[in-house]
């Protein structure tokens, strides 16, 4: 099959979910003998224009963009949409709800099938003005309206779209990636002042629907000794949110923000957290929490839908969304009930590894785009058929 994704900032893998989600489904299906080709953002890729690079088997084109917070995704969506249409496609997969605004191109003006992946109801997320999340929200509209079919990454998504639209959906979750080869030594760990075991993590962008803030602030209150927070990530269109994060630390020495980090040293300080932490308010199916979980980190999270999904039955801790006491009070627990945690942990890596893999999401969605691509027996040919097995059966009754 040939495959043209539209949605992805662009590969490698960086930042981001969705991303990471195209890195891993991607190259495995190159890896089938199927070619893919991943319309990206000249910004992401830091690349030229119509630049066309092999990154794991998958041709990443570089499209113009406009550094303008919103313009930038939708622009290269809807070049990524046209340039679908050059090529005679199989399939034309969307990745989230802002550019699958162009799923009617494709529909419309090629033969290709188009899938459209919702990894979150985006236009929900803080970040956006009101005029984004409305173009987004006709984004969701559009994909309900024009896709052949519709994934989502979470049973809550799937509920959402039932119940919406009546609007049926495929379910097939995201899942982690691998931490890698870890040092040892934990050099990187150790340069940052932490050390395995005394720290708690919250990796991802600093955006307000992830709430790194009231995890700040709960860390502030409690003080615990011989402990660090750590907020791995970089902003998203959200430098004056950043700011605000950096001024509730006030200066606290065990508080420390790394910035965008390489991949390896994220699984590195995740890999030796005491604990990870998530207080977000909007997930689609976080990435983040499935490392962790499936690295054998134990886990805190707010208890919207998604993480109830994950840390349910003992798998981690959950705490009321938007709830600072509750943060504070789950966080004190945490740190001294490290045998409790301990089986926890366990027990999640234990969920995600029977449930949570790579190779049966890749094996999944080829399986859809098989369903999809697989061409109908027409009506003229059901009847040639049917009368030419009558006929073997010497029965030439008249066939409805």
């Amino acid at each position: 099959m040939k495959i043209a994704v539209i949605g992805a900032k662009g590969l490698p893998a960086k930042q981001g979910g969705i991303e990471h989600h195209c890195e891993e489904l991607y190259s495995r299906m190159v890896k089938q003998g199927h070619e893919v080709d991943l319309f990206a953002r000249s910004s992401y890729t830091n690349s030229l224009s119509l630049q066309t690079d092999n990154i794991d088997g998958v041709r990443t084109i570089s499209l113009p963009c406009l550094n303008v917070k919103g313009m930038d995704a939708l622009l290269s969506s809807a070049l990524g949409a046209i340039a679908s249409l050059g090529t005679r496609y199989d399939i034309v997969h969307f990745h989230a709800l802002g550019p699958s605004l162009f799923t009617w191109l494709p529909k419309i003006a090629s033969t290709a099938k188009v899938v459209v992946t919702c990894h979150g109801l985006d236009w929900q997320r803080c970040k956006w003005s009101k005029a984004s999340s409305q173009l987004i929200y006709m984004g969701e509209k559009a994909a309900v309206r024009w896709a052949d079919k519709m994934i989502v990454v979470s049973e809550d998504l799937r509920a959402y779209f039932q119940k919406t639209y009546s609007k049926e959906t495929v379910y097939i979750p995201n899942a982690p990636s691998s931490f890698g080869e870890i040092d040892p030594n934990f050099t990187n760990g150790k340069s940052l002042g932490l050390t395995p075991g005394h720290y708690i993590v919250f990796t991802g962008r600093l955006v307000p629907e992830k709430c790194p803030d009231l995890l700040i602030e709960a860390f502030q209150r409690l003080q615990p000794e011989g402990w660090k927070l750590v907020l791995v990530g970089g902003s998203s269109d959200t430098r004056e949110y950043a700011t605000k994060l950096i001024d509730l630390a006030d200066n606290n020495p065990n508080i420390v923000f790394t910035g965008e980090v390489p991949s390896y040293l994220v699984g590195e300080i995740v890999q030796k957290a005491g604990l990870f932490v998530l207080p977000s308010q909007i997930e689609g199916l976080p990435l983040a929490l499935l490392e962790a979980m499936g690295g054998g980190v134990p886990t805190l999270a707010s208890n919207i839908p998604v993480h109830l999904q994950l840390i349910a039955n003992n798998r981690g801790l959950l705490f009321p969304v938007n709830d600072l006491e509750a943060c504070t009070n789950s966080l004190n627990w945490a740190i001294n009930h490290p045998q409790e945690l301990a089986v926890m942990a366990k027990n999640a890596q234990e969920y995600i590894e029977a449930d949570y893999n790579w190779e049966k999401i890749t094996t999944e969605t080829l399986g859809l785009y098989k369903q999809l691509c697989a061409k109908p027996q027409g009506a003229r040919n059901r009847l040639i058929d049917a009368i030419a097995k009558n006929y073997h059966r010497g029965n030439m009754e008249i066939i409805d």
